[in-house]
């Protein structure tokens, strides 16, 4: 913003015209003044105070004379105790709203040349997306949006978890247990069917380990492997990986299927491909519910065998080594992480592998700047791992490379497990919160006068923006609980909460003929409520720079609910359309158009559909 570069030099050059003392002009402190005091923009004095050997309030004074005295749009100043708050003039006011209404682009930076990707989503073909995939999806998108506002060149991208031991299981349990049943067939949309037999395989595991732990070979096993006081449930409990990994029938045959696919076998691939591809049909259907799209899509089938190059290449270096038992690892003790394994001893590549494979392709193919990678906090340790093998192998993209971690997403009645079925399906949950804006919608019985096609596009634009705002508002590091009813609160901090603002605008730019409207140029003295909003606004790009450096979208959501607040209260408290003069409602008629858009334009980085009517 122009005006706060053209305070912090005016600061630095009454130092150095009225102190003698030189200073970069980042060091000077701007913010916005505080609402119980007068002023607009405030300074902080205080880091000068040493240098200076003055007190705050003389410098504050000192330096405040100077810059008014030496720039036009600033009249008035004022300082409480080490604080200087500057007043600007109705004239750059006006001038702010006459540049912002004229700039279509308003909040647009101009491109960087550089290259951004963002890879989101990277759902399991072995279970359907849910609720925690949906805060990943809004993240991802959200960043891309507003990365592209930034002036990044952005490619969206996933990839796709399409191999591994978790998808074997549920190829296996369609296997055993399928009868041959397929999506078509039993009208389940694709990845929730697969994702049932994962949950199958799930309890069946779960019934013979039971039965294995009452047989003689289990016995044997707690009698000799029990820790001392320790119980058979806490023993098994905690056996449950090495019985898969070396007794069981069905983990057995999971890790042969496993092989076999790895070593290309005919009747596994068809398997594979068969219903990966009902899995595909699925999650499509869910991302054009969500409004989301991918220029992208990267297969672990693919990039896996990649990553067992690089390996070998590795190995070579010295950067791997090799166990007794043919295992590939990597020490990082020297970087206070530990020893991980790279290979199997069967020679069966782990995420790892795949992800340095992945990384690679990546850069091969865009030659991007950044890779930023939309996972949950679960995965902290897994990312720094990556990070540090990639630089160590040395790519030159290696130190751009960024995990934007975020916390688990519940629900109130608590926390969901993938492979015992308590998850909540993202359809599911879409349905459901646009059942919610529909009940909420009936107690009011605001759209009741309009055709059924009309209605229905309306609920589910406040639907989607109830789920998407409630989830992107909360900070990403931060663990959530989203509420379904809560999210369509139309008093709460909430998506339709910010859409009624937005329609409540729309409703009276339709009451006037624009053509009607004179001149705002007589307007002289902007009022608070009209100064709040102009504040407001002229934040609006620095803020998408600051919310794409930090990768945080929460700072729009909170952004355009502050505006909407803001202007809330400015249509309570002032006259729009029987305005005391013409002057006036040309005012306030187009800083309303210029709210508007802005509040549209946030809300669409987010994801966020708009409607005319509520």
């Amino acid at each position: 913003m122009q005006i706060l570069n053209e305070i912090q030099n005016g600061i630095k050059d009454a130092l150095l015209s009225e102190y003698n003392h030189t200073i970069p002009v980042e060091s000077v402190l701007i913010s916005q003044t505080r609402k119980e005091f007068t002023g607009d923009y405030t300074i902080v004095v205080f880091p000068f105070v040493k240098a200076l050997k003055s007190n705050p309030v003389e410098i504050g004074n000192t330096l405040g004379k100077y810059v008014v005295e030496n720039n036009n749009s600033i009249t008035d100043f004022n300082v409480v105790k080490g604080f200087l708050n500057f007043s600007l003039s109705p004239e750059y006011w006006k001038g702010q709203l006459a540049e912002i209404s004229s700039n279509m682009d308003f909040g647009s930076h101009p491109k960087n040349g550089k290259k951004v990707m963002v890879e989101f989503s990277s759902p399991n073909t072995n279970k359907p997306l849910h609720l925690g995939h949906i805060r990943n999806i809004l993240l991802g998108w959200s960043c891309s949006q507003i990365l592209e506002k930034a002036g990044y060149e952005v490619i969206k991208t996933q990839i796709i978890n399409d191999r591994g031991i978790a998808i074997c299981k549920s190829m296996l349990a369609w296997q055993l247990y399928g009868n041959g049943d397929t999506p078509k067939s039993t009208n389940i949309k694709g990845d929730l069917f697969v994702g049932k037999y994962y949950v199958l395989f799930d309890q069946k595991l779960k019934e013979e380990y039971s039965e294995w732990q009452s047989s003689e070979k289990g016995k044997e096993v707690y009698a000799s492997s029990h820790k001392e006081n320790q119980s058979e449930e806490n023993f098994f409990k905690a056996y449950k990986n090495t019985y898969f990994n070396q007794y069981s029938i069905l983990g057995n045959k999971a890790k042969d299927m496993l092989l076999s696919w790895e070593a290309k076998d005919d009747t596994i691939r068809n398997l594979w491909m068969m219903m990966n591809s009902w899995v595909y049909d699925g999650f499509e259907e869910t991302y054009k519910k969500l409004g989301v799209s991918f220029d992208k899509l990267y297969y672990e089938s693919d990039t896996y065998l990649l990553g067992k190059k690089i390996v070998e290449q590795g190995l070579n270096s010295g950067t791997f080594y090799s166990e007794d038992d043919g295992s590939v690892w990597i020490d990082l003790e020297d970087a206070g992480m530990d020893k991980k394994l790279i290979l199997r001893s069967d020679g069966t590549s782990v995420y790892i592998t795949q992800d340095i494979g992945t990384a690679q392709v990546r850069n091969n193919d865009f030659g991007v700047d950044r890779m930023v990678y939309v996972v949950g906090d679960e995965q902290d340790y897994h990312f720094k791992v990556l990070f540090q093998i990639m630089k160590r192998l040395g790519e030159p993209y290696a130190d751009d490379m960024h995990h934007l971690s975020y916390g688990m997403i519940d629900l109130p009645t608590g926390k969901m497990k993938s492979r015992e079925g308590t998850v909540v399906d993202a359809d599911d949950l879409v349905k459901e919160v646009i059942e919610e804006a529909r009940n909420s919608s009936a107690e009011r019985g605001e759209i009741g006068e309009m055709d059924k096609v009309e209605q229905e596009d309306i609920l589910r634009k406040i639907g989607l923006a109830a789920l998407k705002f409630m989830i992107i508002k909360i900070q990403p590091k931060k663990r959530m609980i989203f509420d379904p009813k809560e999210s369509v609160d139309m008093q709460g901090q909430t998506g339709p909460y910010v859409q009624y603002a937005y329609v409540r605008i729309k409703a009276v730019l339709r009451k006037y003929n624009q053509n009607e409207v004179g001149s705002y140029e007589a307007y002289t003295k902007p009022n608070e409520f009209e100064m709040a909003l102009l504040k407001e606004i002229v934040e609006y790009p620095s803020l998408i720079k600051d919310a794409a450096e930090n990768l945080d979208p929460s700072s729009i959501a909170n952004y355009s609910y502050n505006l909407a607040k803001t202007y809330h209260r400015f249509f309570h408290e002032v006259r729009i359309l029987n305005a005391e003069s013409e002057p006036a409602k040309a005012f306030r008629l187009e800083l309303s158009k210029v709210v508007a858009r802005v509040m549209q334009g946030c809300m669409e980085l987010l994801g966020i559909e708009m409607p005319e009517k509520m």
